[in-house]
């Protein structure tokens, strides 16, 4: 009897220590996660600028420290050029978009319906009313922008900071390629470290070409955005092409958000044009510019990048996404490919044997 107390008292206790392991590996998580952040930002740099590294060292025989030193300059260059071309930029159309006449282009607004409305024949619509009762509108501000900019450089330290942490972090991991490897396989059995390595080079290989896939997409769009813009002749054409095209790393919300951001800046840049006349027939060709621009994505540039580097079909693709942007929010659509393609990679060499598996994997 004795005995069997003690036996379920240590399994009580077990279970205690258990789940007092996951909670403070979860707060453990939770209090780093700045520095979990880092490192995928690292890891992401190192899978882009590899191919970099392995041309300084196998045409021009550098050494690994050489090569990844060589390779870190040209991310600084690229980060510096980046901060260089974004930020005047940011701050120069977020002032813009603030002396927008609101109160006027909601008076054309409801000109334009009320011509509309008698052209054919139908009860005026309330459009900006509708508008107005949204509640993205009611709890705008348009000191949110220049807000923004003051919250940005307020917290520069912790950007200097963040920035060291990943340069620092990618050299090593640009270096080394196998110093992740052999992380992993600490936690590895013996008999299984093959199948590990496997795993973590299909890994490196899928998402290396998703993310250069992603540079390729981005430069496309750029060059769509740029000869749009140029053509209705904004200022900063290239610059703000750019960043709208960054702005499609988020998947689906992206495009909406870059769309609202380039007519925002066509708005900014015609001040004082009359609306029905100058104003409205720029935005109508922005738009359906854009909208070009986005179809050609869409049915292209999208489809070939999932097609052949994480090899999966788009429909596949969209519902993961989704599931991300459930389960995460924005972060979440971000990575949901990229997790996606881990996870299948790993069980296509772990889970072979299940059919769905099977099915999910089999282009791999």
């Amino acid at each position: 009897m004795k005995a069997k107390a003690r036996s379920i008292a240590l399994g009580i206790l077990k279970a205690l220590a258990v789940i007092t392991g996951i909670f403070i590996l979860f707060w453990f998580v939770f209090k780093i996660q700045a520095l979990l952040l880092y490192i995928g930002i690292a890891m992401v740099v190192s899978l882009i600028f590899r191919p970099v590294v392995l041309f300084l060292t196998r045409r021009l025989r550098f050494g690994n420290t050489l090569a990844a030193f060589f390779t870190l300059l040209l991310v600084i260059g690229s980060v510096a050029l980046m901060l260089r071309i974004f930020v005047p930029i940011i701050i120069e159309q977020s002032k813009n978009i603030a002396e927008i006449d609101f109160a006027l282009v909601k008076s054309d607004l409801n000109e334009l319906n009320i011509q509309a409305s008698d052209y054919l024949g139908v009860e005026k619509i309330k459009i900006v009313e509708a508008i107005k009762r949204t509640e993205y509108v009611r709890n705008f501000n348009l000191e949110i922008i220049p807000s923004f900019i003051d919250i940005f450089f307020s917290n520069i330290g912790g950007f200097v900071v963040g920035l060291f942490s990943v340069l620092f972090i990618s050299f090593f991991l640009l270096r080394d390629e196998k110093l992740i490897a052999r992380a992993v396989l600490v936690f590895a059995h013996p008999s299984r470290e093959q199948r590990f390595l496997n795993v973590l080079t299909k890994v490196k290989e899928l998402l290396s070409r998703y993310f250069l896939g992603l540079l390729l997409q981005i430069m496309i769009l750029t060059l769509f955005y740029s000869v749009l813009l140029l053509y209705l002749d904004i200022h900063n054409a290239i610059a703000i092409a750019l960043i709208c095209a960054f702005l499609n790393i988020v998947p689906y919300l992206g495009p909406l958000f870059g769309s609202v951001v380039m007519m925002l800046v066509v708005v900014s840049n015609n001040l004082g044009a009359d609306f029905s006349s100058e104003l409205l027939p720029l935005l109508v060709i922005v738009l359906i510019g854009y909208s070009i621009a986005q179809l050609f994505d869409n049915l292209i540039t999208q489809p070939v990048i999932f097609g052949k580097s994480v090899r999966s079909h788009p429909l596949e693709i969209f519902i993961v996404i989704l599931i991300g942007g459930y389960l995460v929010g924005i972060a979440g659509m971000i990575l949901a490919v990229p997790v996606y393609t881990t996870l299948k990679v790993v069980a296509k060499e772990f889970l072979s044997e299940y059919k769905i598996v099977k099915r999910l994997t089999k282009n791999l």
